[in-house]
């Protein structure tokens, strides 16, 4: 047994090990100040209707009918006047709109503020970078694609100061974009027409290139930098910024149920205002870099025009998973977790999130204070399990000698052998799998484990919490103070585990090492992880104390039963 969980600990420790490996944050170095923006960026997403979803379009960024044509020459009318922003502001934060191009220029979250050194916690965190709109248009026609980025616009306030209203006319057709804010939910519906359009034309709508970034690691902030979507068929899929090198292309056929540029808390989306009406395909760009650390990457979504309308909705704001997930359409799982194991891991991220909002709100305590309550109740749910685990090893253990003799007497004869092995089950109550239920309990933790490492790598709810001497549970502790008593109550389990035990230089030996490598390993998570797998220890020990108790009341009975089993069998 004590060689199953050494190999069980080996293949844990792999796996925490391999996991920032597959996932690295790039070295802290100076970001560097990007280029003049490009292109510009979009979002959307809004509480979806029910209705069944329709097939979707050809590519992206390429003309609908499939043709090759060249973007229209024509200027614009009034792409020199001097554009007006419009500001609609609610108790959430703010969000602009400008003339040029009728494009989204800013969003702001309120509620939060910058954890840069040296930025003001009143003034709000703002989505976008400096020059790069959030949001900007063009217009696909068989003859060719006509840019609105420096069109001029005639702009007027609707919906009693709720919405925007702009218009202009275009060699397409006559345009006409409509914003409608909706109050207090970071989201706004979009609407409008391009008159006069050819048949098969649709509206071209460019994600941001990037967010701006406003906490304290910025480094990690732009190594979350993403562009992820949903296929009305298929779960949703992310694609880093690091994915695509500059100028390699990525095309995502439709129909498509919304797509973002996400930052490692914000996000600018835009989605389908129903699943009667999905979005087109998508193209990705890689854009420049210059090191390491990319901070560009274009993405346009194709929105169908029908009879020359279009619709769709933005959502610029923070990943909180509640208002997500009432915005329906899985939006909420923007954020895919897991990489490769995200079928795996997701549904348990889910789980947790609920688990620890419940907790946060039921009880009224800070994350933390939940982490630590969530530790405590999940051993406690366990603890039947681990303890039937436990006895079980002990059965394993007083069986072993008796085991070993059976397969020197019977080494010839393999089906003797297992006839004698089953007999010897049997006999103790056991069966051939009793092995491997007592190590199962050990890999149940694990699953929650690895979703809290996911989930603390987007969580807005984590962002800025302190506790105790911890300025920030989502990132690593300053001190080091948790990864090493995660390591120190990792090898008091160990050290109670082998008193009483038979003696075995694997066990010992890996006493020593696996504290050690797991402390390293947790070096830089986030606290918060760390606090949570600190507890999990330190509610063990009481379990593993009594059973180092049970064991060397039993001692002598294991010293004994196997030369007396033996002279029976014989």
């Amino acid at each position: 047994m004590t060689r199953r969980i050494a190999i069980a600990a080996l293949l844990i420790g792999l796996v925490l090990w391999l996991t920032p490996r597959l996932f690295p944050t790039p070295p802290q170095r100076p970001v560097p100040t990007p280029a003049a923006a490009a292109g510009p960026a979009a979002a959307s997403a809004v509480p979806l209707r029910d209705s069944a979803a329709t097939a979707g379009s050809g590519p992206v960024a390429a003309l609908p009918n499939g043709s090759t044509a060249a973007p229209a020459a024509a200027a614009l009318p009034g792409a020199a006047a001097r554009p007006d922003t419009t500001v609609i502001r609610d108790s959430l934060g703010e969000i602009r709109f400008s003339s040029r191009g009728a494009s989204v220029v800013g969003a702001k979250a309120a509620k939060y503020h910058s954890l840069q050194p040296g930025a003001a916690r009143q003034a709000g965190v703002e989505l976008a970078r400096s020059g790069e709109p959030l949001v900007s248009y063009q217009i696909a026609t068989p003859a060719g694609i006509v840019p609105l980025a420096d069109a001029s616009f005639s702009g007027a306030q609707i919906a009693a100061g709720r919405g925007v209203e702009y218009t202009t006319t275009t060699p397409a057709g006559n345009v006409d974009i409509r914003y409608a804010v909706v109050p207090d939910s970071y989201v706004v519906h979009v609407t409008g027409r391009v008159a006069g359009a050819p048949a098969g034309s649709a509206l071209l709508v460019t994600l941001p290139q990037g967010l701006a970034s406003a906490e304290v690691d910025t480094l990690d902030d732009i190594h979350h930098y993403a562009i992820a979507y949903k296929r009305t068929t298929s779960d949703a899929t992310g694609v880093p910024f690091t994915k695509l090198d500059p100028g390699e292309r990525q095309e995502i056929p439709g129909p498509l149920t919304w797509a973002v540029t996400k930052s490692k808390y914000f996000m600018v989306a835009i989605a389908a205002p129903d699943t009667l009406h999905p979005l087109g395909a998508m193209t990705i760009t890689g854009g420049p870099r210059s090191s390491k650390v990319v901070t560009h990457m274009t993405g346009v979504v194709q929105v169908p025009l029908r009879d020359g309308a279009f619709s769709f909705d933005i959502y610029a704001g923070p990943q909180e998973w509640r208002r997500l997930r009432a915005l329906g359409r899985d939006l909420d799982t923007a954020n895919p977790y897991g990489g490769f194991l995200q079928k795996i891991v997701q549904p348990f991220a889910t789980i947790v999130m609920r688990a620890l909002l419940w907790l946060h709100e039921t009880f009224r305590m800070s994350y933390g204070w939940v982490l630590v309550l969530f530790g405590v109740m999940i051993r406690l749910l366990t603890w039947p399990l681990n303890q039937s685990a436990m006895r079980t090893s002990l059965k394993m253990q007083r069986v072993q000698p008796q085991l070993q003799e059976l397969q020197k007497r019977y080494k010839g004869d393999p089906q003797r052998l297992n006839t004698e092995m089953m007999k010897l089950y049997r006999e103790h109550d056991m069966s051939p799998f009793s092995s491997l239920a007592g190590c199962m309990p050990m890999l149940i933790p694990m699953p929650i484990l690895f979703a809290l490492f996911y989930v603390f790598q987007n969580t807005i709810e984590f962002r800025g919490v302190p506790f105790l001497w911890l300025p920030d549970i989502s990132l690593k502790d300053p001190y080091y103070i948790l990864p090493v008593l995660m390591g120190l109550s990792m090898f008091v389990l160990s050290w109670i585990g082998m008193r009483s035990a038979p003696p075995n230089p694997q066990t010992k030996m890996m006493a020593y090492i696996m504290p050690l490598v797991m402390t390293v390993i947790f070096f830089r998570f986030p606290s918060g992880l760390n606090l949570y797998y600190t507890v999990q220890n330190m509610v063990t020990i009481p379990q593993q104390w009594l059973l180092s108790k049970e064991r060397a009341k039993n001692g002598s009975t294991v010293a004994t039963s196997a030369p007396a089993a033996a002279r029976g069998r014989r």
